[in-house]
């Protein structure tokens, strides 16, 4: 047991690894990770798909039985995929229970081409919660403006969300409003509101790629000072709204009825720039109630030389704001800069998404 995970897992952050595979599954190592390196949940998103399916024959027998009866190339995305979600989350469900339904958890995404979508979102985050069928279950919304609704529907139906892709505080307050009217509305049905559990997904890494290439250009001394600063100043920042949330009297109106907050996880952690720290997004984001979902290569250089030091978030709020007004008089476009991460996000998964089905395709036609 690494000392560094435990000691980061002590200061109350849950580890979640953001990789899921037929051949980790089969061959014991998710459960390995769970036991040697205290990982507590698992994320997918369709890049992760994508990548497992071109490797290896751990697919290779369903695949054959899918072509055998002839199905479409969707449905056999969704038998593949909710295969591995449903395993996952079975191997979790001791951590789900030992943690009241809060940890344990396993995500898996609505199809990324109905993003702006709201009622196709709905529908579908419907049909992957029936078909998986399993209480330790999270469903991904991304937090598109037509994400939002969709957020708040499925929570008041009962069905646990992950909200991805968000990359703006101005957003990240739009969810959790979301959030909140979700659970709401669970409890004017009649909902369990303990069985509810959401998470949102603030992503770090890809917002200091945006703003490192914008410092380049601009190239003054102080834009290149500033470098590898706004993806952790963002997520500190997104961390005091939800401070600031879940002391409000709304949000005690709810926990009063049994509701869990909605942790804030740190999406995106591995590190992009090799210049930086490989821990960085890991030790510069501790605190108490959160998640991290990390690669694996995270994980284990975590395990291995992270310095975790206390709270890395709490006490740096005013630096936090510091780096983002100087990131704004050195010419930094802020709301741009989050518009163009969540086109982004969503086309790349879009696109991991086609890839999966062509994928999924080619290797039917094979079989």
């Amino acid at each position: 047991m690494s000392e560094n995970l435990k000691r980061l897992t002590d200061a109350g952050v849950s580890i979640w690894l953001d990789d899921i595979s037929r051949e980790r599954l089969r061959t014991g190592n998710l459960g390995a990770l769970i036991r040697d390196k205290r990982v507590t949940g698992v994320t997918s998103n369709p890049t992760i798909f994508a990548s497992a399916l071109s490797k290896g024959d751990a697919y290779d027998a369903q695949i054959r039985d899918l072509a055998v009866r002839g199905v479409t190339v969707e449905e056999a995305v969704r038998a593949i995929t909710t295969f591995d979600i449903r395993w996952a989350a079975d191997v979790l469900r001791p951590v789900y229970d030992s943690t009241q339904g809060v940890d344990g958890r396993v995500s898996i995404e609505v199809d990324p081409r109905l993003a702006r979508r709201t009622d196709a979102t709905i529908a579908e985050a419907r049909a992957l919660w029936w078909l998986v069928d399993r209480p330790n279950l999270h469903i991904k919304i991304p937090a598109t403006v037509e994400g939002l609704p969709a957020i708040t529907q499925a929570l008041s139906e009962g069905i646990s969300v992950n909200v991805t892709l968000i990359f703006s505080l101005e957003r990240y307050r739009q969810v959790m409003d979301a959030w909140l009217a979700g659970l709401e509305q669970a409890k004017a049905n009649g909902h369990n509101l303990s069985g509810i559990e959401s998470v949102a997904s603030f992503f770090v890494s890809r917002v200091d790629t945006e703003i490192d290439a914008r410092l380049d250009k601009i190239g003054t001394p102080e834009a290149l000072e500033l470098k590898g600063k706004a993806g952790v100043a963002n997520a500190r920042l997104a961390y005091a709204a939800f401070e600031e949330v879940v002391s409000s009297p709304r949000w005690q109106a709810l926990r009063a009825a049994g509701a869990h907050p909605q942790r804030p996880l740190w999406a995106s952690t591995g590190v992009k720039n090799p210049d930086y720290p490989d821990t960085l997004y890991v030790e510069q984001l501790v605190t108490a109630g959160i998640v991290n979902t990390m690669p694996e290569k995270t994980l284990d250089s975590a395990a291995d030389h992270a310095k975790i030091s206390g709270d890395t978030i709490r006490p740096f709020y005013q630096q936090a704001w510091d780096v983002m007004a100087s990131l704004k008089q050195t010419g930094i476009d802020y709301d741009d800069v989050v518009r163009v991460l969540e086109e982004e996000g969503v086309q790349k998964f879009e696109t991991s998404w086609n890839e999966l089905l062509e994928t999924v395709d080619a290797e039917l036609r094979k079989a």
